[in-house]
């Protein structure tokens, strides 16, 4: 649909009476009722040659005609950013993001960002609500590196917001903590929001925020009192992970946000940023219907710093 398109129904007799925007999302997979919504607001869908409302219900043999307009560039330049593609189809891109990549345009990240790569690499976008971009559902912050999940159509982009939202995907990080924790595994249940003090931090409260959990398990312990574990955020919050495990006492080592500065320590092992890594993602396919598991192995710079401490023992 990059160029637009024009598109003719004619309504069977099993179709009757159901709702001109649910009809049109069944019919077109790349449009999303909302998006069909906004086509027929924009005068560009019509029934028997006159505009209707969505929640018009459709007639044997009426004819619908639908105008799609080419996608409206996003007004970023494409520019090569690295990344790499775990999995690619018509619906949707995974991609294992390096650590130090800014997912979105934002003040001081004009250039350089994820989307901007993304906007490069995919040539078969068809728009997001009527712009052509990639449909960023989910985030890692500048220095997690691994694995996310991008849509490439309106109506994949829907879809895996519902995921994301009905935690229905399944996460998994890998992480470098100081400290050890006491239990081999366990769960935090500790609600996240802007810390009262710095508004560019998050913070456990006691009151007020967003419902979050972070469930976590031991893989092994390291010298220098650190620990390398599993991490399972339940919740999608702002630096989830980050914020539950430094309530804990056991900050994400790296972290300059909300770490303990061991810059000795760190710089010996080659830890230069948060050792935190998105290692998984799993979730059905929003179109197949598929379940799915993706994998980013552990990012070159944690797996050496982790056989770096590992050799010390």
């Amino acid at each position: 649909m990059g160029t637009g398109e024009f598109l003719k129904f004619v309504i069977p007799a099993e179709r009757a009476g159901q709702r001109l925007d649910i009809f049109l999302a069944d019919m077109v997979p790349a449009l999303s009722r909302s998006r069909v919504s906004s086509l027929i607001r924009a005068g560009s869908i019509a029934v028997n040659g006159k505009s209707s409302k969505a929640g018009y219900r459709l007639k044997i043999d009426e004819q619908i005609e639908v105008t799609i307009p080419p996608p409206q560039p996003m007004g970023i330049v494409p520019e090569k950013v690295d990344f790499t593609v775990i999995f690619e189809d018509e619906d949707l891109i995974v991609i294992a993001k390096p650590p130090g990549v800014v997912v979105h345009p934002a003040c001081g990240h004009r250039k350089g960002t994820l989307v901007h790569g993304l906007l490069a690499h995919c040539d078969n976008l068809s728009g997001i609500s009527g712009t052509e971009r990639p449909g960023i559902v989910h985030r890692l912050d500048k220095d997690t590196s691994g694995v996310m999940v991008v849509a490439k159509n309106d109506r994949t982009h829907h879809a895996l917001i519902e995921l994301f939202k009905t935690r229905q995907v399944k996460k998994v990080y890998h992480a470098i903590v100081d400290g050890c924790p006491v239990q081999q595994q366990g769960c935090i249940s500790r609600p996240i929001g802007r810390h009262r003090s710095n508004r560019k931090k998050m913070a456990a409260l006691d009151h007020g925020g967003r419902e979050a959990m972070t469930c976590w398990e031991i893989i092994k312990k390291l010298p220098h009192a650190m620990t390398y574990l599993e991490v399972k955020p339940e919740t999608g919050r702002t630096h989830q992970i980050r914020v539950h495990m430094a309530h804990l006492g056991h900050p994400i080592a790296g972290d300059i946000i909300y770490g303990r500065r061991k810059n000795d320590i760190y710089s010996k092992y080659n830890i230069t940023r948060q050792a935190l890594h998105a290692y998984s993602l799993s979730f059905k396919h929003p179109v197949t219907g598929q379940e799915q598991q993706f994998i980013s192995p552990l990012w070159p710079d944690m797996e050496e710093a982790l056989n770096s401490l590992e050799n010390q023992q």
